[in-house]
């Protein structure tokens, strides 16, 4: 079935944007960690892996062109290490992590005790950016035709908070949730406002805090923890609106819904998207939302009936976490099955234009951490490639 082709991010096949960096990238940053080698030489290694990168991106058909976060450890760097205000901590306890929310199975099972993380200390600012120079980079290995569909992915503003609740700012510095939100959406609108200046029309969430909030288990740990939850997800959405506020009309904006990435494929957070889908749909400002339907740890597609007619969902069908390839038919199955559900919806609407509302991705990044998940750079293209194949059966395009 072909329907119009979309001219915009994000397109019938995407992806989360982290893919599995080489082990010449690797070796060379530990170098930089271990002080053999500068930063200046670290960097020509991540522009040699980064431009064969942007190439497999092409050679499989991905328009929407990510640098892989090949310039980052984690996923979530960028913003926080980057404020002003903030005090990098070599060892956060255990129990700073669990405060707010329990996902202490997933740790106990990796013998986990503490990690590194940052704090505030003082007011938040933006005193440099956190992404614009990832941007350029970007733009400087690609051709002019593909900036504006570049992506870049950024940290979740509430990251630090859910993670690290009470140690997350002293009451010295902030009085309360708004007020430290305040500065935190100040200096991401700054950001936006900055990367929509260089030329980036494509930024994306990558939030695997708002899949807490559908996890039975995680809601009874905050009520044990006298945490309203229900407020604090309000907060959230208030929270990624004063984030967004302003910004231009012509630039997509996309949040993926993780849910967890260890090395070895274990997730943090299940349960459907039930319980957040009106509030996630329709009270947040984003145009897309990158949504892991891979498994069925996040239940049916029946939240999406709570799509507005103007927004569109990208379904991660496809596992990044392990190797075992799905099979196409079955893919194009199940976004017919969403289709469908969007269709008698809230909003009705025809088939052909829930298909229309509709992509398709990888349900995660591939590197969520420097490592990566246990797939090969093979595994990746196969993976990737299979998006692509099943995009253009349904599609007509990719």
């Amino acid at each position: 079935m072909s329907t119009t082709p979309r001219l915009n991010p994000p397109f019938r096949a995407d992806h989360v944007g982290s893919l599995k960096r080489p082990i010449v990238l690797l070796q060379k940053r530990k170098d930089l960690d271990e002080g053999r080698c500068t930063q200046e030489e670290l960097k020509v290694v991540e522009d040699e892996a980064i431009t064969k990168i942007v190439q497999m991106q092409r050679d499989v058909g991905i328009k929407a062109i990510t640098d892989g976060e090949f310039r980052r450890h984690m996923f979530y760097d960028g913003v926080f290490d980057n404020l002003e205000g903030t005090n990098y901590i070599p060892v956060v306890p255990l129990d700073w992590f669990m405060d707010y929310v329990p996902d202490i199975d997933a740790f106990k099972q990796h013998n986990f005790k503490g990690a590194a993380s940052y704090l505030c200390e003082s007011k938040l600012k933006r005193t440099k950016p956190f992404y614009v120079g990832q941007f350029e980079a970007l733009k400087a290995l690609t051709e002019p035709e593909e900036h504006k569909n570049l992506k870049i992915t950024m940290c979740a503003p509430e990251w630090f908070h859910l993670r690290h609740g009470p140690y997350a700012y002293p009451k010295s510095v902030y009085k309360n949730d708004d007020e430290y939100f305040a500065d935190i959406a100040q200096a991401y609108r700054e950001e936006i406002r900055d990367l929509y200046a260089v030329g980036c029309r494509n930024i994306q969430f990558d939030d695997p805090l708002l899949a807490y909030f559908c996890d039975v288990k995680m809601l009874k740990g905050m009520e044990e923890r006298g945490i309203d939850h229900v407020a604090m997800l309000d907060l959230y959405c208030k929270v990624y609106n004063a984030c967004l506020e302003g910004r231009p009309a012509d630039m997509t904006v996309g949040i993926h819904l993780c849910r967890g990435n260890f090395k070895d494929g274990r997730h943090f957070s299940e349960g459907g998207y039930d319980r957040i889908a009106i509030k996630l749909f329709q009270e947040i400002s984003a145009d897309t939302y990158y949504l892991e339907y891979e498994t069925e740890r996040a239940g049916t597609f029946e939240p999406l009936r709570w799509l507005p007619t103007n927004k569109s969902v990208v379904l991660g069908l496809v596992s990044s976490k392990f190797p075992k390839m799905e099979v196409k038919e079955e893919l194009i199955a199940r976004v017919y099955q969403a289709a469908e559900i969007i269709a008698n919806g809230e909003e009705k609407r025809s088939k052909e234009q829930a298909l229309n509302q509709i992509c398709i991705s990888p349900q995660c990044g591939f590197a969520s951490h420097a490592d990566g998940n246990p797939v090969t750079e093979d595994d990746v293209v196969r993976k990737l490639s299979l998006v692509t194949e099943t995009a253009r059966a349904i599609w007509g395009d990719n």
